[in-house]
């Protein structure tokens, strides 16, 4: 996969010595992590090995022990404003009355201020995601009654209308259909294409070499991050999975 330009210095995000636990366990032990502009980034590791941590870590919503990230090279509470973030799906309450038209006209609130209301600009932001994503024909449906795979285009409508450099997504893939998977694929490409960056953290090992441009292994500490086609590789798979997993080639 191409896209990454090579000459670029500056990188997306810094992660430094980072360190996090939960009640005295570490969840992510010693971390350190350069990831570039402008590439497709799959975060790869079993259960428990601290994928959502990193990305809740980069979003200022976990303390680390130890250790610090930049986004940008800006401190986290600076460079938030660059990042949209996508949450698993099923951390989100489906039943909150809202429409897909306002859920996706929240990302605009950010750079909007909550004080104002949306304005003309704001609508034809949304209904431009909307219509990207394949979603514009239901803007008024309320949430609850879509299937999974509806609920994933609408958030990733939202993450698309903040016109963010940096996407964080949290298992965008899990639970939607092949059409919507590789619809998001596309989108990722063109976010990426248009010199964003992406950080996904990810399940299907069959899939990287396909989707990604980096890959990044956790489990607990950083196994190896890299270009795919440098990480990705059965040895690493090991380290990061246990000796039964193999990339199937």
């Amino acid at each position: 996969m191409t896209g990454l330009n090579d000459k670029k210095l500056e990188f997306a995000l810094e992660i430094n010595d980072l360190t996090v636990s939960y009640k005295d366990k570490p969840v992510l032990w010693d971390i350190d992590l350069e990831i570039p502009q402008g590439a497709l980034v799959g975060i790869v590791g079993p259960n428990g090995a601290g994928k959502t941590t990193l990305i809740k870590s980069i979003l200022g919503l976990l303390k680390p022990v130890a250790g610090s990230a930049k986004i940008l090279g800006l401190e986290i509470d600076q460079g938030i404003k660059k990042i949209a973030y996508v949450p698993q799906r099923g951390s989100v309450d489906w039943d909150f009355p809202a429409t897909v038209f306002d859920v996706v006209q929240m990302g605009t609130y950010g750079k909007l201020g909550w004080l104002r209301r949306p304005g003309i600009k704001e609508k034809k932001l949304t209904k431009d995601a909307l219509e990207k994503v394949g979603m514009l024909e239901l803007a008024h449906r309320q949430i609850s009654q879509l299937s999974g795979g509806q609920q994933q285009r609408v958030f990733l409508a939202r993450a698309l209308v903040q016109h963010a450099e940096i996407y964080l997504m949290d298992e965008p893939f899990q639970g939607v259909d092949s059409t919507t998977e590789q619809s998001i694929v596309e989108l990722l490409r063109e976010l990426r294409n248009q010199g964003a960056t992406a950080l996904v953290v990810h399940h299907d090992l069959q899939t990287v070499k396909d989707y990604f441009d980096w890959v990044v292994l956790l489990n607990v500490r950083k196994i190896a991050a890299g270009p795919v086609s440098e990480v990705f590789t059965e040895t690493n798979l090991k380290l990061a999975f246990g000796s039964r997993v193999s990339l199937g080639e």
